[in-house]
Order: structure tokens, then C-alpha cells, then sequence
């Protein structure tokens, strides 16, 4: 069934506000999700999908949920009917989507919700994160990746990388926390002289309110978050749960069940107390002088 392959879909930040007060008004009736799936002909998991706002949810659906909670207020159903249609609308939009032909739908996916959220905490062992990256880095980058032969395709990617990062400066700027392995600043990336750059405009945007950066110097030696790279996305509202994003050569993989992102948040705060402090990880990139001056 083609419902099945909903679980590796991530959720837009409507759709999980919508799932929230669904699953609230379930647990405020009583009800499981095996009661619910029961009532609607449905799997359980179609259910744990609504309610993860991974899967859209149709009108016919949310009335027959309202009437099975016991919630007859109109106005409340207006309210949600309107959120849904709201959050099926926001999967279909947003600039990411004219990007479709170099953007996998898991990265569309991501940017929509790195659009929406209120902070990003992130581990990188390779790279400079995407969002601190400087035109030609993200560039070599691109070729180096293999995953585009045509020069154009590549220049589209990097304008996408340019365009996420308006997000660090917007009105209500996104907070980014970045930790960095010291083989990521080491490792050389389209050259000495983007190298150079790289590292004082890493240097430069560590300067800014809403951007912390520190980094994982090599003499602390084995860590947890050595297993890779990692996301974590946080939401302006109370009740959105985290997402964590991870990414390999097959594809990225989503999570979003309590229990997993709680890993990652330990993960995290583990790998930020062995890290450099801001300051000290600034002196850090200061003194990189390999590439030249």
C-alpha cells in the first residue's frame, strides 16, 4: 500500500501543530490509536503518522476523529479543518520547490522545516555547515559530491545554500549552534584561497548573536558523535517536538519518535562539553595557517 512509505516523509510545522492537538484530543478521550484506526478502517500507523504530521490528513478523516473524540464544538473544527488545508498548502509551496530538478525530496523537505524552525544545533566531522558556508566552498563541494555532470546544476545548488542563509538574518533569525570536528576546518576544499575565505567568514558569522560556533579539537580524541553527522531542529512552539536529519551517500533519514531524538540531544550535549569553548574554538580558526595568509 502506497500509505506505507509515509514513514520516511518528514512532517511540515503545521502539520505537526495539527497532529499535536489531535493526538491530545484522543488521549483527553480516552482513546488509542488502535481504537481510532479501528473506528476509521485504518492502520495504527496511519494514525501515528497523523498525528507526527508526516501524513496529510483528508476532511472526511478529521471529522470522523472529531466526532469519535466527542468534539462537537464548530468552531474548533473550522480551526483545525483550516490547519490542515494550511499544512497540506505549505508541503506544496515555498522557493525550495522551484528547485526541484538538483533538490532530492528529502532536502526540499528539510528546508521547508529549517524555514519554519527556531533553532538548528548541529554536528559536522567533515564539513562547514551548510548554512556557514562561504559561495565557493559550497561550490567545490557540489563537484566534488558527483551528483551533478552540468555547470548550471551546480550553480543552483550552490543559490540554494545562499538562499537558506538568509534565514541567519531575517527578522526573526534562525539560532544556529554549530560544533565542528578540527578536521573539518583541516580539511582542504576547492583550494588554499577557499580556504582562506572559508575560515574567516566561519570566524566572521561566529561573531553574530544568533550563530555559536565551536569546535572538537583533535586532542580530545574519541567521542560519541564520531558515528556522523548530525541536525537537530527545534520548533518556536511549546508543544512541536524536535526532528533530527541524518545524512549518508543512500539517502537522509529522518527522526522524530521521542525516544531517538532524546539520542541525539545527549549526543549533542556531550559533544558540546568536550568541544572548545566560542572563544577558544575562534582562536582555533584564527591560528589555522596551512593554507596560507
Amino acid at each position: 500500500m502506497a500509505e506505507e512509505k509515509a514513514p520516511n516523509a518528514p512532517s511540515t510545522v503545521l502539520g505537526r501543530q495539527l497532529g499535536d492537538e489531535l493526538r491530545a484530543m484522543r488521549e483527553r478521550a480516552g482513546m488509542t490509536t488502535a481504537d481510532v484506526a479501528a473506528e476509521l478502517d485504518c492502520t495504527k500507523g496511519k494514525i501515528s503518522r497523523i498525528e507526527n504530521g508526516r501524513t496529510p490528513v483528508r476532511g472526511p478523516d478529521l471529522a470522523a476523529m472529531l466526532r469519535f473524540y466527542g468534539q462537537g464544538d464548530p468552531a474548533i473544527a473550522e480551526r483545525l479543518a483550516d490547519l490542515a488545508r494550511a499544512a497540506n498548502k505549505r508541503r506544496r509551496a515555498g522557493w525550495w520547490n522551484e528547485y526541484g530538478s538538483v533538490l532530492a525530496d528529502t532536502y526540499r523537505d528539510f528546508i521547508a522545516l529549517e524555514a519554519v524552525a527556531s533553532s538548528v544545533r548541529t554536528f559536522q566531522s567533515q564539513m562547514v555547515p551548510a548554512l556557514l558556508q562561504t559561495p565557493d566552498y559550497a561550490r567545490a563541494l557540489s563537484v566534488a559530491s558527483r551528483r551533478w555532470s552540468r555547470p548550471e546544476e551546480i550553480e543552483q545548488f550552490v543559490s540554494v545554500r545562499l538562499l537558506r542563509q538568509h534565514r541567519l538574518t531575517d527578522d526573526e533569525p534562525l539560532a544556529v549552534w554549530a560544533v565542528l570536528a578540527e578536521g573539518a576546518l583541516r580539511q582542504q576544499v576547492g583550494g588554499p584561497a577557499v580556504m582562506r575565505d572559508q575560515l574567516a567568514h566561519l570566524a566572521e558569522m561566529s561573531a553574530r548573536p544568533n550563530v555559536t560556533v565551536q569546535v572538537v579539537p583533535f586532542r580530545v580524541g574519541a567521542h560519541a558523535s564520531m558515528v556522523g553527522p548530525y541536525v537537530i531542529l527545534s520548533f518556536p512552539s511549546a508543544s512541536a517536538m524536535d526532528v533530527v536529519l541524518l545524512d549518508n551517500p543512500s539517502g537522509s533519514m529522518w527522526l522524530e519518535r521521542a525516544p531517538e531524538v532524546a539520542t541525539y540531544v545527549d549526543l549533542w550535549d556531550d559533544v558540546r562539553t568536550k568541544a572548545l569553548s566560542p572563544v577558544e574554538s575562534l582562536e582555533l580558526i584564527n591560528s589555522i595557517k596551512e593554507f596560507g595568509t
